[in-house]
């Protein structure tokens, strides 16, 4: 799956503006939090600025700061889109902390868990990749549901959002495995 495909997979996840009282990231246009559109355009960003920002800035956003910039570009294709989808909804490193955390479990590592993506992670994913295959896919799954169980315990106000989180990764199986 190329990019531009990923993307519009995440742009429709995503949705347009919201300011929901409970999302931790403030207003969002299309994913993008007020503080992420800041600095990408390095200047003080209001609400207003972000339900107008146009859909190519958004995509603009997400390839280079959550695809290109932590390397997710440079991972096995099949573990791409759940990745990069990782990357926007808990921040890259995060992302990359679900990848060294799913490669460690399964005896790729030691890996320091960083959620910087080194040499050293590159080379594990594609080695454990090799060996699991499309398991590899539900260990991540497995990881960012746990990740979500952990958000809600540690603040109850984020239970709202628990089942469209868990839909979202869940949406990343193998078709065998969807329940």
């Amino acid at each position: 799956m190329d990019v531009a495909t990923m993307i519009d997979e995440i742009l429709v996840k995503e949705g347009g503006y919201v300011n929901h009282p409970a999302d931790r990231g403030g207003p969002t246009n299309f994913g993008i939090t007020q503080k992420t559109l800041s600095r990408y355009l390095e200047v003080a960003v209001t609400p207003d600025m972000v339900k107008a920002m146009d859909v190519d800035t958004a995509k603009d956003i997400y390839e280079l700061n959550y695809y290109r910039v932590p390397r997710i570009d440079k991972l096995p294709p099949s573990l791409q889109p759940f990745l990069f989808d990782s990357a926007v909804n808990h921040g890259p490193r995060r992302a990359i902390k679900f990848l060294q955390e799913v490669c460690n479990d399964a005896g790729y590592g030691p890996l320091v868990i960083d959620g910087l993506m080194g040499p050293k992670t590159k080379a594990q994913a594609f080695a454990c990749l090799q060996e699991l295959g499309d398991w590899m896919v539900v260990a991540l799954v497995e990881e960012r549901q746990m990740f979500y169980a952990d958000i809600v315990t540690n603040d109850a106000s984020q239970n709202v959002f628990l089942k469209g989180w868990l839909a979202r990764a869940r949406s990343f199986l193998p078709d065998y495995q969807v329940a």
